[in-house]
């Protein structure tokens, strides 16, 4: 059963589940008032544990997978994701509820980075390396993009219960997919676990996102969230000093000097950024303004779905054939034209058409950047490192994603607030006036009490001023994503290398014998390998040296020739 087709199978499903949870229970929330009386802050915290628990330890579940066995820590995974996710359906309280979704996010960092590293060990040569890591890329992208459908549908037909106990059977499935398909894998040379540096990197990106989650509330110049912050960059320092110096690190701190796994590093946190930027805009937009409801508002952000995969699979390939350089920039192009054609049109009324359209141009992007932006990742690091490799791509996503939410939602809060205070009318009463500057949901609500009481035309300019405010917080946020990714795009032609320089590392890494990993083993293994190529005499290695930015604008990626004194066949 070991065929390549079904590992990929048992991979992906693995990867659509996790990627799915992360926008499938946002659609549960008013749910989770009327039924658990959850406040405000759970509600967010319902949502953002398992965020933050998952970021946390993405970084030290790979590092981990790659000593003890992917197969082994994606199978433990599944298993504490289902179970959380089964436990969560039948919790009573909010409180029980946030802690079912915290240990769901420790399932989901024990998941992710798994199943990346064990595509890039199963294929090993670039182009199909390439296309499985296109369509995990969509999975990815696709499982996004439809959580509201498939959250939507089963809370209009079921309660919000049946959204974490639907996760469980799909957990089991695809568990027993992997046992009886995936290989084992690891890294043959493991040494000690690196102990410091996993409490270091742990400490380092739960801070970070904690106080990035928070900052909006308190706000981003508040002393915790300075505090915050400048807390980090110091683990942050002690982390990377460590690793420097451990004779045994869990993270080769130098490979951020190869401008195919940094900079590509940098446009998944990019492309991610404007993702949920446009997730927490699209959605408020499509059930507040134009009143459609969960499943609905799902619905119609398939465009996304469809063109995100088809980006991501066509980008993949495109990027071995015409360079990473050019795709990714392409993609972040297009995502760019996209925020600001959305910052140019919208309106109340806006015909669902040209919505449609514009969210094929944006899937496109991202399916251009992010996919190809991976495969250079995971092709700059060798197959023994992967589930590092496969972390720290995953960690770029969360933060790229908290990030976007947090600034961008900060942005349209501080917009809407001053706007709809500008144009409120003077009569609106003062209770009803607070409750309108929380958000343009609450202002309809307030509208809506306001005509009970009989008096319609001050609902109406209620509703007409909170509406306005709304499109401008919304249109002032989209140019802020479009700004985020014509920076991006910049930085990509400037550092983003087209095409491997060399003989990488990856590539030149011996096939494993060892019978436990058949997907590094021999030809003779269960799981083939793609041939490596061999050049025939490799005397004189060319090492490439990291690319410099000259005057002018200039990068230069100079080689120096190295002897050395045995024969590479």
């Amino acid at each position: 059963m070991r065929s390549k087709p079904v590992i990929l199978v048992a991979l992906l499903l693995a990867a659509f589940l996790v990627n799915l949870d992360t926008t499938l229970v946002n659609v549960a929330l008013p749910a989770l008032v009327r039924q658990l009386h959850a406040t405000t802050t759970q509600l967010q915290w319902v949502v953002d544990a398992y965020n933050l628990v998952f970021a946390a330890l993405l970084l030290t579940f790979g590092s981990l997978s790659d000593r003890f066995g992917r197969k082994g820590m994606l199978l433990a995974g599944l298993a504490v994701f289902g179970t959380a996710s089964l436990a969560g359906g039948f919790t009573t309280t909010p409180a029980q509820l946030i802690a079912a979704r915290a240990v769901m996010g420790l399932g989901a960092a024990m998941t992710f980075p798994a199943t990346l590293a064990l595509i890039s060990n199963v294929f090993t040569e670039r182009r199909e390396r390439a296309r499985a890591i296109g369509l995990w890329g969509a999975i990815a992208g696709v499982a996004i993009a439809t959580g509201p459908i498939v959250g939507g549908w089963l809370l209009e037909h079921y309660s919000w219960a049946a959204i974490f106990i639907a996760m469980a059977p799909v957990a089991a499935a695809a568990a027993i997919l992997v046992a009886l398909a995936v290989p084992t894998s690891k890294d043959p040379d493991a040494a000690a676990v690196d102990i410091p540096g996993l409490v270091l990197s742990s400490a380092t990106m739960a801070l970070l996102v904690f106080t990035i989650i928070e900052a909006p509330t308190y706000g981003w110049g508040a002393a915790r969230s300075v505090a915050g912050f400048a807390v980090s960059a110091v683990l942050l320092a002690a982390f990377i000093a460590w690793e420097r110096r451990a004779a045994q690190p869990m993270l080769e701190v130098g490979l951020f000097r190869n401008m195919r796994f940094s900079a590509a590093s940098g446009a998944v946190t990019v492309s991610f950024f404007t993702l949920f930027g446009f997730i927490f805009l699209i959605t408020q937009y499509f059930q507040f303004v134009r009143g459609y409801g969960p499943l609905s508002t799902g619905v119609r952000l398939l465009p996304v779905a469809v063109s995100v995969g088809a980006g991501s699979v066509a980008g993949t390939q495109l990027a071995v054939r015409a360079g990473t350089k050019l795709v990714v920039t392409t993609g972040l192009v297009a995502m760019t034209a996209f925020y600001a054609w959305v910052a140019a049109t919208i309106s109340a009324t806006l015909a669902y058409g040209i919505i449609a359209a514009q969210m094929v141009v944006y899937g496109l992007g991202l399916g251009l950047t992010s996919a190809p932006a991976t495969e250079s990742i995971m092709g700059a690091i060798s197959r023994a490192k992967a589930g590092v490799g496969s972390a720290i791509n995953d960690s770029t996503r969360l933060v790229g994603g908290t990030l976007g939410v947090a600034v961008i939602g900060s942005v349209y809060a501080s917009v809407y607030t001053s706007r709809l205070t500008g144009t409120m009318p003077a009569a609106v009463p003062a209770p009803a006036a607070a409750i309108a500057h929380q958000s343009v949901g609450a202002a309809y609500v307030a509208a809506g009490k306001i005509a009970a009481l009989g008096h319609p035309a001050l609902a109406q300019a209620l509703h007409h001023a909170s509406t306005n405010a709304f499109l401008r917080g919304l249109t002032i946020g989209a140019l802020v994503a479009g700004s985020v990714a014509a920076l991006g795009a910049v930085l990509a032609v400037l550092f983003l290398p087209a095409q491997p320089a060399t003989l990488t590392a990856y590539q030149a890494e011996p096939a494993q014998t060892d019978p436990p990993t058949p997907d590094r083993a021999t030809p003779t293994a269960a799981v083939r390998v793609g041939p490596i190529r061999r050049r025939r005499s490799l005397s004189r290695l060319l090492v490439p040296v990291i690319p410099v930015l000259r005057p002018g604008g200039r990068v230069w990626r100079g080689r120096f020739p190295l002897r050395v004194g045995c024969r590479v066949s």
